[in-house]
């Protein structure tokens, strides 16, 4: 009668009390009135607010796609919609994500920041037509963000006039929202973005109640730098593009702080400021930045495991730069060719300048929070000549569908896939039921100079026989070689598959396939036994709304008795 119901039990059974309880109780408040739950007001005098100083300019991100304001063309998602003026908020036939990112506001901080009178034109209008409780508008998450924006933008600018006061007025009510709709539902980086524009507006504004924004923004902050930052640097969701969030809202708060050394004396938690400025903060930072640098392609930008993407969240290079100026160093301690990140997972091979093979074998992230998990334990990407030639599927779209269901199962990755069966059982745009757990992982170098992975997942432990797979990747001299090792019992179906970057070349001959990059670099693939490795037609998405087809190799055993080794070789040229 209800047949995904074990599959949501499974799902929903990770989950904390919190979550649970604040789901239903946003469950039912999106069927009230407003009236009846918020208690948002603000008095009709003038309205105390002090502009931000930080240490240093907030930097200005590139601009992740042109947006012209004053032509009402704006791009997201590498999607454009030109309203011809002035937007239509709801945006109709957008997805949900293009929509928030009309609502961040994050294009008032990018490349050349729009004149004031364009600014508040937007933002007012963007009042008038998006009255409280809006949806979409008024979600917490884009409140977060907008929050954090408007703040930035005004705090540059001329601050008085009516039109911006019409505006304050406006941010002050979504403050309030915010501190109601707090997301405790979805907790991770959501809950971290909300404790951000917190403290944004609790030192922006004064009175009591941005006293009791800051307090608790802090209260939160406080906790969740212990919580989400793993000691090795990365961030517990495993997503390279969230990393790089945190990381920039943790330099943001870094350099907000610091500068606000006398702000917030009506809060309760005022000294606790300078503790987490100079202490957590810079600290957090710091081992995030060399998490960071640790995981970096040659190319400069960040791996594609986990619903990481191009051109969504600040690339590397800003972020270490905007560290630089903050004195926040994290490269000293970091090892040239091997660098292991085991609580995060992520295990980088770079024996020479250019080259770099990355393998994530860590947890699909905190077990409450899985929603940006890829079936990509085991699964690795690899640059040659300081350019990706294997490389992960990334991240299209959220929105459900078959190219959502491509990028985060099995058939994304390059990993080793058992009777058709994904890893870990993600389904939905950001669900996951049963979920692969690495066994152990490390990272060596043995005498004669190779450099050796090793690792394991139990993501087929329900299957009959019960298999894991051991994968073990070596790189010598002469190549490349990655082990896999499937322990268990009885016959299965299984398939081995690797992508290749769209830039590749491919000619199969006699067994070994050839494959040339546009910059010059030539490999061989190869494989044991006699098994033939087939040229299927794949995926690969850099950024979001980006799909361009690319090679993946792969290799079929229609009947495998485990126990059973196999292997490809990569013979470098």
């Amino acid at each position: 009668m209800f047949p995904q119901l074990p599959r949501t039990l499974r799902t929903v059974s990770h989950l904390r009390r919190e979550q649970i309880v604040y789901r239903l109780w946003y469950a039912v408040r999106r069927r009230l009135p407003v009236s009846l739950w918020w208690r948002g007001c603000v008095a009709w005098g003038p309205l105390r607010f002090t502009p931000l100083c930080p240490v240093i300019p907030f930097p200005s991100r590139p601009p992740a796609s042109p947006t012209d304001i004053d032509r009402g063309r704006f791009r997201f998602l590498n999607d454009t919609v030109d309203f011809g003026g002035l937007p239509r908020w709801a945006a109709p036939g957008k997805s949900r994500l293009w929509r928030y990112n009309l609502h961040y506001f994050q294009y008032l901080n990018e490349g050349g920041r729009p004149d004031r009178e364009r600014a508040l034109r937007l933002m007012e209008h963007w009042v008038r037509e998006n009255p409280p409780g809006t949806p979409d508008a008024w979600d917490p998450f884009p409140i977060s963000l907008r929050l954090v924006n408007w703040v930035k933008y005004l705090s540059a600018c001329d601050t008085c006039g009516p039109r911006v006061d019409f505006v304050l007025r406006s941010a002050y009510h979504q403050a309030l929202w915010l501190e109601d709709s707090l997301e405790y539902h979805l907790l991770a980086n959501h809950l971290f973005k909300n404790a951000k524009a917190l403290i944004f507006a609790g030192l922006f504004f004064r009175g009591k109640d941005a006293a009791r924004w800051l307090a608790l923004g802090l209260e939160i902050l406080h906790r969740e730098l212990s919580e989400q930052v793993l000691p090795d640097g990365g961030h517990f969701e495993r997503s390279p593009m969230y990393h790089s969030m945190i990381l920039e809202d943790c330099l943001d708060l870094l350099n907000l702080l610091r500068g606000s050394p006398d702000a917030g004396k009506e809060a309760p938690g005022e000294p606790r400021i300078r503790a987490l400025f100079e202490a957590r903060l810079h600290e957090t930072a710091r081992r995030m930045i060399g998490f960071l640098r640790g995981v970096v392609h040659p190319d400069g930008e960040i791996p594609l495991f986990n619903d990481a993407a191009f051109g969504i969240e600040a690339p590397p290079d800003h972020l270490f730069r905007f560290g630089g100026m903050l004195g926040v160093n994290g490269s000293a301690d970091l090892p040239p060719t091997l660098r292991s990140f085991p609580h995060s997972g992520y295990f980088v091979m770079a024996p020479r300048e250019g080259d770099q093979l990355i393998v994530d074998c860590g947890p699909v992230g905190p077990d409450y929070q899985p929603g940006h998990a890829h079936c990509d334990t085991l699964s690795f990407e690899l640059s040659l000549g300081g350019r990706r030639v294997v490389v992960d599927s990334g991240c299209c779209q959220y929105e459900d569908g078959a190219m959502r269901r491509y990028n985060r199962g099995n058939r994304g990755h390059n990993g080793v896939t058992v009777d058709h069966r994904d890893q870990s059982e993600v389904w939905g745009a950001h669900r996951c039921g049963n979920r692969a757990r690495p066994l152990y992982g490390n990272l060596t170098r043995r005498d004669d100079g190779a450099l050796v992975f090793e690792g394991a997942h139990d993501g087929y432990r329900l299957l009959n026989g019960s298999p894991v797979h051991h994968r073990r990747i070596v790189w010598a001299s002469e190549g490349i070689t990655v082990e896999d090792f499937l322990e268990g019992s009885g016959t299965h179906h299984v398939e081995s598959r690797i992508h290749l970057h769209p830039d590749c070349a491919v000619e199969s001959q006699a067994g070994v396939v050839r494959v040339a990059a546009d910059h010059g670099v030539s490999v061989l693939f190869s494989t044991d036994g006699d098994r033939r490795i087939e040229c299927h037609r794949g995926w690969y998405c850099p950024r979001f709304g980006v799909r361009q087809g690319c090679t993946v190799l792969t290799v079929s055993h229609p009947a495998a008795t485990l126990p059973r080794r196999f292997r490809w070789t990569i013979a470098l040229r």
